[in-house]
């Protein structure tokens, strides 16, 4: 054996063994960081598509099956069965009247549901009512966070408008918008029918 075999590894190469295990092991950190990095951004982005698509099965559910059915608030008063307001925070943004709500236990109740449309502390909730006429709200339930801004328009025979009270001529829009911004920036437009059949349900209705 020769005598540089039995003295082993000299300083200056355990240095540079260490040296290069050192970048090895720093590069092995920052590739495992930005992987955890780009999948919570990537779950991010996949749970705010999913709350998007959310958010448009429920509005085009609740409009298609918009109805002409006015109701009465807790005091009392008379609501249109449709109104669209511009909002401000905790204030009624849209206020429905829908059929179709299905009864799968049997409660003593009406087939069709009053509902409610608020922003929240930067949230689009739904809030829905139990009974049509007098009857407190339901817990509100979030669909949408991280809003900046929020705005619905009104259509009715080719004509928008920014509000919507309904009256007995036309109780209902044709068609909203709804144009959403939310962090950081992000901005949707959508449009929905507004009580598809309504128009033959009026006819019938004379």
């Amino acid at each position: 054996m020769s005598r540089r075999a039995e003295h082993g590894f000299t300083l200056i190469e355990v240095m540079i063994s260490l040296l290069i295990f050192g970048l090895l092991a720093a590069a092995g950190v920052a590739l495992l960081s930005f992987s955890v990095r780009a999948q919570g951004l990537t779950g991010a982005r996949l749970e705010a598509v999913s709350a998007r698509n959310r958010l448009s099965a429920i509005l085009t559910a609740d409009l298609a099956q918009a109805v002409v059915r006015p109701t009465r608030g807790e005091g009392g008063e008379m609501l249109p069965a449709f109104i669209g307001e511009p909002g401000t925070n905790g204030a009624v943004l849209l206020r429905v009247v829908r059929g179709g709500w299905s009864n799968l236990d049997g409660a003593p109740r009406p087939s069709e549901q009053k509902v409610e449309y608020r922003l929240e502390d930067g949230a689009l909730v739904r809030v829905a009512y139990p009974m049509l006429d007098g009857a407190p709200a339901l817990p509100p339930t979030p669909l949408l966070s991280h809003i900046r801004t929020v705005a619905l328009r009104y259509r009715l025979k080719g004509a928008w408008s920014d509000r919507w009270v309904g009256n007995d001529q036309n109780p209902l829009p044709d068609a909203l918008e709804l144009r959403i911004v939310r962090d950081p920036g992000d901005e949707t437009r959508e449009m929905f029918l507004v009580g598809t059949g309504y128009g033959k349900r009026v006819t019938n209705a004379r």
